[in-house]
Formats: structure tokens, C-alpha cells, sequence
């Protein structure tokens, strides 16, 4: 097959982690290895290190894409927004050769290709919060606060449930 160009290779790897939204159970290397088989994806360095590379750092992204969406947990977002954002977060902490503006300017583009009405705004809006944060604070110094964040919500979360939980038994010992 012949070579494709970058934004050939990101729509791609779109579509690759969009399936992987949906194969929670699957090992990641076992979609990547029958998507390539059965679609006929070339080899391409760029498609296979952003593809394993945003999986194995879904909890730094996820964390960062929390932060920067303004009251909305990244797991409550839809598979395309979520996904696509993914991709540049990761490209613009990990993917030295790609500027920020370019991974921001494909991110909006690939969720005009296949993101509801509206989403565009949403998804440039949590990445240009996170790429103004990043140049003032440094990306070490935002993916710290992103994941003491994280932590510091699960924490409250998990004390909230507990006492959730305790309620209605507490209730039930009364009646």
C-alpha cells in the first residue's frame, strides 16, 4: 500500500481507538492485529505507537480531559469526543514532531468528520484550556494537578458511596 500522509494516518487511528470504546474485554494488541489484517491498515510507526500509546495512558488523559471539561467526567463524554481528544492530548504531551496547534486543529477536524453538532466547541474548548495551562505551568506540572485531582475526587467519591451505602441500613434498623 502506499504511503499515507499524517491526517490519512490520524483518521485511522481514530477509528482504531473508537473500536476499542467498544472492546472493553479484547486485549488492545489483538484489535490492533485483526484491524490490521482485516482492513488492510499499512504499516505506519505513527499509527501503531499513538494507538498503543494512548492505551496504555488512558488514566493520564482521561484525568487531564476531566480537568479541562469543566464538570463533566471523561467517561461521561461521547466515544467520539472522548476519543478524539485522546488523541491529541496524547500527541501534544508525547509526539515531539507534531506542534500543539496542528493536534488542536486535527482534533476539530476529525470531530467535524464524525462528532454530533456541537462538539467541535467542546472539543476545542477542553484542548485549548489544557494547551494555555500547559505553556504557563508546563505539561509535567498540569498532568501532576490533573491526577491529584483525580485522586482527590475519587477519594471524596469512594467516602460518599460508603456513606450511601450506610444509610438505607441504618434506615432499614429503625423501622
Amino acid at each position: 500500500m502506499a504511503k499515507i500522509s499524517r491526517v490519512e494516518a490520524r483518521d485511522i487511528l481514530f477509528k482504531l481507538l473508537f473500536e476499542t470504546e467498544f472492546r472493553s474485554g479484547d486485549e488492545p494488541q489483538n484489535i490492533y492485529a485483526l484491524a490490521c489484517e482485516n482492513r488492510e491498515i499499512p504499516h505506519n510507526n505513527y499509527i501503531k505507537d499513538t494507538f498503543f500509546g494512548v492505551v496504555s495512558k488512558s488514566e493520564v488523559l482521561d484525568a487531564i480531559i476531566t480537568k479541562y471539561s469543566k464538570g463533566w467526567k471523561a467517561d461521561r463524554l461521547s466515544k467520539v469526543s472522548r476519543t478524539v481528544i485522546r488523541i491529541a492530548v496524547y500527541e501534544m504531551l508525547y509526539a515531539d514532531d507534531i506542534p500543539s496547534n496542528v493536534s488542536i486543529s486535527q482534533a476539530v477536524e476529525l470531530t467535524l468528520k464524525y462528532g454530533e453538532d456541537g462538539a467541535k466547541r467542546f472539543v476545542n474548548g477542553v484542548l485549548s484550556g489544557f494547551f494555555k495551562d500547559s505553556n504557563e505551568k508546563g505539561f509535567e506540572a498540569v498532568v501532576a494537578e490533573a491526577l491529584a485531582e483525580k485522586a482527590t475526587k475519587g477519594a471524596s467519591t469512594d467516602e460518599s458511596a460508603e456513606v450511601e451505602a450506610e444509610e438505607p441500613a441504618s434506615a432499614e434498623e429503625n423501622a
